[in-house]
């Protein structure tokens, strides 16, 4: 005879009540409204998030596995940097994943990919006409997302959303010292590819870009950017 196990889920609900308020937290971070060293209170932020502790709570645990918040036990949690050696390694990753998605996305793409992935390009274009760095960096952001949609691979979906804020981070500490139309010039090859159907060549721009990235986050120096791991703090 089998016997059965209860299973338990949370509602789907809260999964994506959680997923918004880690958007939100992480937006705060990337954005310096949230410095290194600030404390995150869970009461406080449920207020000010209009949700109950259960997704703060949540949403605060996935960003520390993440390395953008550190919690301490009974001491509560902060707000910490990734360094620019954590950077540097998600880069690494994602090189891989982009290319992986660059490939796919040439050859399952749709004429209204393609349409979204040009309106994003001229949104960059926009953002960077009136020196809107964050809005470069959301729209940029959604850019590689839209590239990833359209892989239609749930796995790698789910593995580059997992990195996608170290990408988010690297480009608005960096957009006070590069030029915002550069940073959205450089993905035309990709597109160009993509519309081609030519899944070898998005592949290797989508590489080429992530070591380009790679390369400037070695050379640049920017406070954000931290080379050493922050003090304890107490």
């Amino acid at each position: 005879m089998t016997s059965e196990r209860a299973l338990t889920h949370r509602p789907v609900e809260r999964e994506v009540l959680s997923s918004q308020v880690k958007d939100r937290i992480l937006t705060w971070i990337v954005q310096g409204d949230l410095p290194p060293g600030s404390r995150l209170v869970e009461t406080r932020l449920a207020q000010q998030l209009g949700t109950s502790q259960a997704p703060i709570r949540e949403a605060l645990r996935d960003l520390a596995t993440l390395g953008f918040i550190e919690t301490q036990p009974y001491k509560g949690s902060w707000v910490r940097k990734p360094t620019k050696r954590e950077l540097i390694e998600a880069v690494e990753v994602r090189a891989e994943l982009e290319g992986l998605a660059a490939r796919l996305a040439a050859t399952r793409r749709t004429d209204k990919c393609v349409t979204e992935l040009e309106a994003l390009l001229a949104a960059m274009a926009d953002a960077a006409d009136r020196g809107d760095a964050h809005e470069q960096a959301r729209k940029n952001t959604e850019f590689h997302a839209r590239i990833i949609e359209a892989t239609e691979n749930e796995t790698l979906q789910r593995h580059w959303s997992m990195l996608e804020p170290f990408g988010r981070t690297y480009i608005t500490a960096s957009a006070e010292g590069i030029d915002l139309h550069y940073l959205g010039d450089r993905h035309r090859g990709i597109l160009d590819a993509i519309r081609d159907q030519d899944p070898d060549l998005a592949a290797e721009r989508a590489r080429v870009h992530a070591a380009e990235v790679k390369e400037m986050l070695e050379n640049f120096d920017h406070p954000e950017l931290r080379e050493e791991e922050e003090a304890d703090l107490r």
